[in-house]
């Protein structure tokens, strides 16, 4: 199967590229040089690529593959929800703007939510993996 943003951008509840772009940029300024932060946001990042690592495969994988993960995939994407929150917490107590946990959605709200924060998760890790070369 071959996938396209485009493909993603028809799908219900997406970020566009510049929504991807304006969170993130949201969340680097809020993180800034605070060392608390920073290991927060660097966990983020780890349980991002754990995330997305399985959620990059699931279109390849057959439906056995997709049963024998799918707990797991779950149990990942909710530790990558609380590290969000856990994040967006901390920056809230010491004052700085939590827009982009904001524009992403809250599950205790509305579930649907979920992927939106998946999605965001998955732009994380293609950040993560252009600035290592």
């Amino acid at each position: 199967m071959m996938n396209s943003f485009d493909a993603y951008s028809h799908m219900t509840d997406t970020l566009t590229m510049e929504e991807f772009l304006d969170v993130h940029a949201k969340l680097i300024d809020s993180v800034g040089n605070d060392p608390e932060a920073l290991e927060l946001f660097d966990e983020l990042i780890e349980n991002a690529i754990a995330y997305t690592d399985i959620r990059a495969r699931w279109t390849m994988m057959s439906a056995e593959e997709k049963r024998e993960t799918d707990e797991t995939r779950t149990m990942k994407h909710d530790a990558l929800i609380v590290k969000f929150n856990k994040l967006a917490r901390y920056l809230d107590m010491t004052g700085r703007d939590i827009a982009w946990r904001d524009a992403l959605g809250y599950t205790e709200v509305d579930p649907g939510k979920r992927r939106r924060i998946g999605d965001f998760a998955c732009f994380l890790t293609f950040i993560a993996g252009i600035n290592a070369r």
